[in-house]
């Protein structure tokens, strides 16, 4: 059984049913994308997945090996986690930032090999931050430490990545550098889970959609039927332009009043 598969996930917090009963899978060479509206849950499944939160029921499973079954230090080798916003506190250089992405492969104070020192410059270059190297990420943009943070991500050269909102704080042109990353590692065999709120973004780099509102999945398939006017009218309240460029599909969200 290979894939990143997750079965009837429920969780609770504060008394609180945060998901219900959520079954879903990620495969090598595909980008899924969560949506929903604020509140759905999204992010909780991404902690839940990764074992960061505890869960009322349900399983996970990377490449057919229970999630329970394998080490920190393993799970930290097959999902890398881009979290959203993450802060960073100690004033530390952009190169030791990214190069944590290594730490799972390393035992108790060995030094960074070769390799490790490849992964670390192609990470820093694919996420464009090569002009930061030497700045105290303390030092950085909201957008300039998303992508430092993503390069970490990228160095762990782990097959399953699990992005929450990565494109939030970025400029137009970065956000479309980030898409292009992940569907660059979906590409080359990566299995690829991203919490995203915008829609066109999701529609044109998304191989699988699901759906989520108020802690259930409503649906999860390809971008143009998850997508629909229905959806987009009774999830968000809003309805959508549409059109096609250069064979690529777009839209534009306008807010409507439920029940209209």
């Amino acid at each position: 059984m290979s894939g990143l598969i997750i079965k009837n996930v429920s969780l609770e917090l504060g008394g609180a049913s945060i998901l219900k009963n959520i079954s879903a899978d990620v495969n090598r060479g595909e980008i899924v994308g969560l949506i929903g509206p604020n509140g759905a849950g999204k992010s909780s499944l991404l902690r839940s997945i990764l074992g960061l939160v505890q869960m009322k029921s349900g399983e996970v499973f990377i490449d057919g090996t229970d999630l329970k079954d394998l080490s920190l230090k393993k799970r930290a080798q097959k999902m890398s986690y881009a979290a959203q916003g993450a802060p960073v506190h100690w004033p530390l250089t952009v190169e030791h930032i990214v190069a944590l992405g290594r730490v799972p492969h390393l035992n108790p104070w060995q030094k960074l090999s070769v390799d490790d020192e490849i992964a670390i410059d192609y990470a820093i270059e694919r996420t464009d931050c090569s002009s930061l190297r030497g700045r105290l990420v303390t030092t950085l943009s909201g957008g300039e430490r998303a992508r430092v943070l993503l390069a970490r991500v990228l160095a762990t050269g782990a097959p399953y990545v699990l992005a929450d909102e990565p494109v939030a704080s970025l400029d137009p042109a970065h956000q479309l550098q980030v898409m292009g990353i992940l569907k660059n590692l979906s590409n080359n065999n990566h299995g690829v889970m991203v919490v995203m709120h915008d829609l066109s973004l999701a529609l044109r780099y998304c191989d699988r959609i699901i759906l989520l509102n108020e802690g259930q999945m409503l649906g999860q398939d390809t971008p143009d039927v998850i997508l629909n006017d229905e959806n987009l009218r009774d999830v968000f309240g809003i309805r959508a332009s549409r059109w096609a460029d250069n064979g690529e599909d777009f839209l534009i969200a306008h807010h409507i009043k439920r029940g209209s």
